[in-house]
């Protein structure tokens, strides 16, 4: 049994966890064989690319002629497998990167189709499914259709056959779960979907939310036939370096038109200064297909911990990873709010900040985050949030290494053991 001289850990915690990491050996070659792959990719983007070290300066101003940004929309292209590709800082989330793609390529009277039910609740706001409608795609003239998944969680392909139209503009699939526990989808399942979507609607553009997923698998979305795709820098393609930032990527023309939406018509990509975060963005990037290896076994050891403990838990331990998210079902208020303090003691920044239910703007109930993070807000760091409502799951992810992130999720159980609640 490993030592832990650091931190109180209750024995039963820590048998536990040498059961689990016995039983996940063959898992972790499973990960490391595709983090292998996908770092070998990322390393050929960068020596294609040509990146030097020129291409760190910084630009001020309109930027015009900044080479690092050019280069660096070049090694993400690669990477993601994608014609084209627009990485910028001044991306201030996922939603705003979803919401530039949106607006970039949809227009008045176009209809788009969520195949995956409802999206995550940041990006209602902006379909104008909620809020008052300012700004959103449905005052603009936009219309929005859903296709609810079925029971179990899983894409209804037959209901897509009757659904998916000529004449529909945007096919739209969320990957990850969100704060839902239905299965997040693997590339295979999103190269069905754009292939039902091309059949039945020529011409319409697959749009994937790739949040959480990117080098989860050896291949991404727009090499299995979505038109575009967006994401992050603060979640698996940063590598847990970007201080923040977004990315687009996906099928040349479409990228250009979301440059548009960015800045202006006419200038586009080509205006847009770095302020020296090109160093970082480069090096996060090279780090990417590591660290979301490493985050993906903090997520199969959390899940073979807890469901030794007695708890229901998706993605079981042994099975195959869509993304990086774990959800474990606590079944009551008092063991969600435990376990987000036990992560959060297990942060290198903020661990003795206690993490309180809040109202947090975009979410209809309050939410507990635990997220003791170098960059705020970063799910590639080791973190779990969810909102206070049935059934009491809780959403992890990250860990920019499989160490610490070990030992958060037993922090996580001892935090609820010494409420009195883990079932030991």
């Amino acid at each position: 049994m490993i030592n832990h001289p650091f931190f109180q850990l209750d024995d039963r915690i820590l048998s536990a966890s040498e059961q689990a990491m016995q039983r996940l050996e063959p898992v972790i070659r499973r990960i490391d064989e595709v983090a292998g792959y996908n770092q070998q990719k990322m390393l050929a983007a960068f020596n294609r690319a040509r990146v030097s070290e020129s291409h760190f300066v910084g630009t001020t101003g309109y930027g015009y002629g900044d080479r690092g940004r050019d280069v660096l929309d070049e090694v993400y292209a690669y990477a993601l497998g994608a014609e084209d590709a627009l990485v910028r800082a001044n991306f201030v989330s996922g939603t705003h990167a979803l919401t530039v793609a949106l607006f970039g390529v949809l227009r008045p009277g176009d209809t788009m189709l969520s195949v995956t039910g409802i999206p995550y609740d940041t990006l209602r706001g902006v379909l104008g499914i909620t809020g008052n409608g300012n700004g959103s795609l449905k005052e603009f003239g936009v219309k929005y259709e859903q296709l609810d998944l079925k029971e179990d969680g899983t894409p209804d392909y037959e209901e897509m056959e009757r659904r998916i139209h000529p004449g529909l503009k945007m096919v739209y699939i969320q990957r990850s779960r969100g704060y839902s526990l239905r299965p997040s989808l693997f590339i295979e399942d999103i190269e069905r979907i754009a292939k039902i979507a091309k059949r039945r609607a020529p011409g319409c553009i697959v749009m994937v939310d790739n949040c959480y997923g990117e080098f989860v698998q050896m291949e991404e979305p727009t090499q299995r036939g979505a038109d575009l795709m967006a994401g992050s820098l603060i979640k698996n393609p940063g590598g847990g370096i970007a201080p923040t930032g977004g990315y687009i990527a996906g099928r040349r023309d479409l990228v250009e038109s979301c440059s548009y939406r960015l800045t202006t018509p006419g200038t586009g990509r080509e205006i847009g200064c770095t302020l020296g975060n090109n160093r970082e963005l480069f090096l996060g990037a090279f780090h990417a297909p590591n660290v979301t290896g490493e985050a993906l076994k903090t997520a199969a050891f959390a899940s073979a911990l807890f469901s030794s403990l007695g708890y229901d838990v998706t993605p079981s331990w042994d099975e195959a990873r869509a993304d990086i998210i774990q959800a474990v079902l606590l079944r009551e208020k008092e063991a969600l709010i435990a376990f987000c303090r036990g992560i959060q003691k297990g942060a290198p920044v903020d661990s003795f900040v206690t993490p309180e239910p809040w109202d947090m703007p975009g979410y209809d109930c309050e939410v507990i985050m635990a997220a003791g993070a170098f960059t705020l807000g970063a799910s590639i760091e080791l973190s779990a949030d969810a909102p206070l409502r049935e059934p009491f799951a809780v959403w992890m992810q990250g860990g920019l290494n499989f160490h610490s992130g070990r030992l958060g999720a037993m922090l996580a159980a001892q935090s609820m053991l010494e409420q009195g609640i883990l079932p030991l």
